[in-house]
């Protein structure tokens, strides 16, 4: 087995994930087994707990590890399936080590950062790295070299290089190569420095990866190549892709990343495949249709916070040749007098999910306008929620009709906290997580959408449909179209009179790919060019 570290330097959001699963994707269509995981060396245990302002989405595997956004971009670019094993931090370790400890594991000596820590990391490197056993093991270390808290990592691929042989392991470093206006030059003395770093801790990364506004010369990279003790070969410029970061794999194919990386790894195998890559990428960049859909959020100012949406629109526009330009509103600002202003020039609405009652009212506005305006709706998890409680207020009559999140006194709880969650009062990894069976009911358009009679999907929530008000809501023309195996969970709505108007409790951004784009998107993107014609 190959192992392949992903460090970054200069600044934080170099993009060392998205350059990690392009990797993986190269190396895959070169014939090889390839998985990725994502070390993160900050003292949270998992991301789950954290605000999207702060950390982006929180990516939900199948098996209900709430996980870093990086380990969206290595499902979606490769085809390996991630477990919680995938995503380590410095939390998950320090939690082991001290749960050793109080055992009696360490045999009464002083736990110390080397060797305690450090051999959990090590041992993390191998340990469940991917569900089958692989060629080529990616491992992206998060945060930036010099950080005082990533240095037991670092410290940890020191020695596991000597473990695992020299030829078995190769550093890959993320810098930036700033422009400086003024002096019209670009400078390589900042990744000289964090070169520096990794030395002074005793890593030499084989690869610079390149972050860069303008190209690379012949000089600058002779300068980095001396420098920085790296082969002028293994110097790579990477810009900022032009249209979509599905170029991206083929931007480090043409600076031949994939045959350095091999070689250095004493990889036999032919060039890599990107027919079909380039094939999507084509048809993302040089659509034959256009049209304008309306995410409508509350974390949409920032960009992370949606990532798997945003991807799997692009995943589905791109099935129906048609290039999708998201308007994104913040639901705080969508009132019932606004609504024509923001909604009217969209061909479809999605309501995502999320948590707490700011900008609720404004997600039910938007609920309201694709219901009576008919455009197509795509309500995922609390996007559900909401559609639920739109339909209750304004066509079964309930006025105070709400969630129990929202309002514990509504006298209608069309939704409420499921059973199980009652009782819960840690707030970690207690939501109802990972992936779930859905019945679909014959005859709806869920079913028709999904071809097939049951679906499985990844979830994350505590509130649910209240069956109370099923006989109800029915009654008015609400259709409940999928649910759990035994029917206690509400898992899909629709309604009855509406062209295209589907919510659903789970997660389906989590299992969009570039070239198996999610039937709901699919069809919601098909559904609202249908109603642009």
């Amino acid at each position: 087995m190959k192992f392949i570290f992903v460090t970054g330097g200069v600044v934080s959001s170099l993009g060392k994930g998205l350059a990690a699963a392009a990797l993986g994707t190269l190396l895959e269509r070169r014939g090889l087994r390839v998985t990725l995981q994502k070390f993160d060396p900050y003292l949270n245990v998992d991301p789950g707990t954290l605000s999207p302002f702060q950390h982006g989405e929180v990516y939900v595997l199948s098996d209900g590890a709430e996980t870093d956004l990086d380990l969206g971009h290595y499902e979606r670019f490769t085809s390996c399936v991630l477990t919680r094993g995938n995503n380590v931090t410095s939390g998950q370790i320090y939690e082991t080590v001290l749960a050793k400890e109080r055992r009696g594991d360490y045999l009464g000596k002083t736990v110390q950062v080397i060797p305690h820590v450090t051999d959990e990391i090590k041992g993390r490197i191998t340990r469940n790295a991917g569900s089958g056993p692989s060629d080529v093991v990616i491992t992206e270390i998060g945060g930036t070299t010099g950080d005082i808290e990533g240095l037991p990592f670092l410290e940890a691929i020191r020695q596991f290089q000597l473990e695992a042989g020299v030829e078995n392991v190769l550093i890959m470093h993320v810098t930036l190569i700033p422009y400086i206006k003024a002096a019209g030059e670009l400078k390589t003395k900042p990744s000289q420095q964090s070169i520096a770093k990794l030395r002074e801790i005793g890593l030499q990364p084989q690869v610079l990866l390149c972050r860069t506004e303008w190209p690379l010369d012949l000089e600058i990279r002779q300068k980095l190549a001396l420098f920085c003790n790296v082969p002028l070969h293994a110097v790579v410029e990477v810009r900022d892709v032009a249209h979509t970061i599905y170029e991206l794999p083929l931007t480090l194919q043409d600076e031949k990343l994939d045959d350095t990386v091999c070689r250095a790894l004493r990889l036999d195998t032919p060039p890599a495949d990107m027919t079909e890559w380039r094939r999507f990428v084509e048809r993302v960049v040089h659509p034959r249709k256009h049209l304008k859909v309306a995410v409508v959020g509350k974390y949409i100012d920032l960009q992370d916070a949606y990532k798997s949406i945003y991807e799997s629109m692009t995943h589905a526009g791109a099935a129906n040749d048609c290039g999708v330009d998201i308007v994104k509103l913040d639901s705080e600002d969508v009132t019932e007098e606004n609504a024509a202003k923001f909604l009217g020039s969209v061909a479809g609405i999605i309501v995502p999910g999320g948590f707490g009652d700011r900008g609720i009212e404004g997600k039910l506005v938007a609920c309201r306008y694709a219901r009576e305006h008919r455009l197509p709706y795509l309500g995922l998890c609390l996007g559900m929620q909401v559609a639920t409680i739109e339909f209750a207020r304004h066509v079964c009559g309930f006025k105070e009709a709400n969630s129990t999140e929202f309002d514990e006194k509504t006298p209608d709880p069309v939704i409420c906290l499921l059973e199980q969650q009652k009782e819960v009062r840690n707030k970690g990894a207690s939501m109802r997580l990972g992936s779930w069976p859905t019945k679909l009911v014959p005859g709806t358009l869920a079913h028709r959408v999904y071809g097939a009679d049951q679906a499985e999907e990844r979830h994350r929530h505590r509130y649910e449909f209240n069956l109370k008000y099923r006989p109800l809501l029915e009654k008015n023309g609400f259709v409940i179209s999928g649910t759990s195996p035994d029917g206690r969970l509400v898992e899909m709505i629709e309604l009855k009179d509406h062209p295209w108007f589907i919510a659903c409790q789970f997660h389906p951004e989590f299992l969009s790919k570039p070239n198996a784009p999610h039937p709901l998107f699919k069809g919601f993107v098909a559904a609202c060019l249908t109603g642009l014609a």
